[in-house]
Formats: C-alpha cells, structure tokens, sequence
C-alpha cells in the first residue's frame, strides 16, 4: 500500500510511450495497444492519439473513464475488460463509429450504464459478461445492428423481450445468471410461440425480404429449441439417486 493510503501508483504512460504502443493490424487498422501495463488512471495524453482505429486498456487497474473519451470519434474497437470500472461516462454515445465494445470483467452495475448508450447505432458486439448488472439495460433493445451480446456471470433474473427480438441477434450468451427455473422455461416458450407466428402463410405468398425475414425467424427458433431441447435433458435422471454411464448412454431409447 502506497503512503497515505491510497493504493499502488501505477504506471506512468507519456505521449511518447504511447504513440510507441501503437501497431499496425493485419487488416491495417491502426491500435492504440496499452493493455496489463498496470496503469490506474485513463492516461489524458492518448486523446492526442484519438485517429487510432482501436484502442485496447484491458487487464489493467482503471476505476473511472472520463467523458472525453468521446474525442475517438473514429474508434471501431474499445477493450476494457478486466478493470475496475463502476460507471461509463455518457460521453460514449457519441462515439458512434463503434463496432465492438468489451467491458467484462469490470464493476458495472445497471446504474452505471447510461441510456445514451442507445446512440450506438452502428455497435454489433456488446461484452457486459463478470459484472453486476441485476437487470438488463433496456437502452440495449435499441441497437438493431447487434450481433452478439455478452450477458454472463451477473445477477440477472430476467432478459428483456426487446433483446431477444433483436434482428440480426446471433449469439446471447446469459450463462451463470440466478433466472428462476419457471421464468427461463417460459423465455424459451414465448419466444418460440413468437417466432412460430411468423409461418402462418405459404412460402410462394410471400416476397423475397418477407421470405428471407421468416427464414432468419426460423433459425432462431431452431436455436432455441435446441437450448430448450438441452435444458430438459438435464432432467432425465431426476427420478435417480445416481444414475451409471451405461444408463446415460441409453437416455435417448428410454425417450
């Protein structure tokens, strides 16, 4: 413990040590790389930096991102994972050009996410996995370009509709949340009776967006009846006290 108090100083980032951070990607973006460098406070010199496309401060000992992060207007990637953060400034629903947001790993609580994060029009990876988030924000069901969306190891009892009736969602990942077993069961139950609305006509009655529209809806229910399918075989052997390999083998004659 640092005199006074106040915890480990940290590293000290200058311009120079910064600007020599940044590499070249494959695909020749430009990323600012000042990721497990111990440092305890967003360092104000990077904002000279803000043309970089990418900007990783992962794995470090960060508790608070000021509002002028929003100077990265041209910032696609954001990685903050693995910090100490409790709160994103309202600033971040400027920096529109974002494509990917990493922010697992943190302190978050749904107080700490500002509604402005709905201006994201154009964000397609949101990683809110490892914090503590007690409720999905709704501000999410707004951002119709998501495709995955990271909502692991919180304390969430319930996933909104809005979320899940996003259109171009592939990936939800809720694992290691606390959902009431009854609750779970009836998201997957609405959901499939939402989805299967959407067959109530013949495929040559319909146009070619309205077509391929139902065909994406169908996938989605496949997904979920695969995950509904999983979660009742679970309970298979709850009749034994301890069922053997070769009965486990088996569960699908005793089907």
């Amino acid at each position: 413990m640092a005199k006074g108090g106040k915890g480990p100083k940290g590293k000290k980032i200058t311009f120079k040590v910064a600007k020599n951070c940044i590499k070249v990607t494959f695909d020749g973006k430009k990323r600012l790389d000042l990721s497990k460098m111990g440092i305890t406070t967003f360092p104000k010199c990077i904002l000279r930096l803000n043309d970089v496309d990418e900007l990783d401060l992962s794995r470090n000992l960060i508790k608070k991102i000021p509002e002028s992060i929003s100077k990265f207007q041209n910032l696609r990637w954001l990685d903050l994972h693995s910090n100490y953060i409790d709160k994103l400034p309202e600033s971040i629903g400027q920096m529109t050009s974002l494509l990917y947001l990493n922010l697992s790993n943190n302190k978050l609580t749904t107080n700490g996410l500002p509604v402005e994060l709905n201006q994201l029009k154009n964000i397609r990876t949101v990683n809110l996995g490892l914090n503590h988030l007690d409720s999905v924000p709704t501000t999410l069901g707004a951002l119709k370009e998501l495709h995955e969306v990271g909502l692991n190891d919180n304390l969430l009892t319930s996933i909104p509709a809005s979320i899940s009736k996003l259109p171009k969602l592939k990936k939800l990942n809720t694992k290691r949340n606390p959902f009431p077993k009854e609750e779970e069961s009836d998201l997957f139950i609405d959901s499939i009776k939402r989805l299967e609305n959407l067959y109530l006509v013949e495929e040559k009655d319909l146009c070619g967006p309205c077509l391929r529209k139902c065909q994406l809806a169908r996938e989605k229910l496949n997904k979920i009846k695969t995950m509904t399918s999983f979660a009742q075989r679970k309970a298979v052997f709850s009749n034994l006290v301890a069922p053997n390999s070769m009965a486990k083998d088996s569960q699908e004659d005793w089907r």
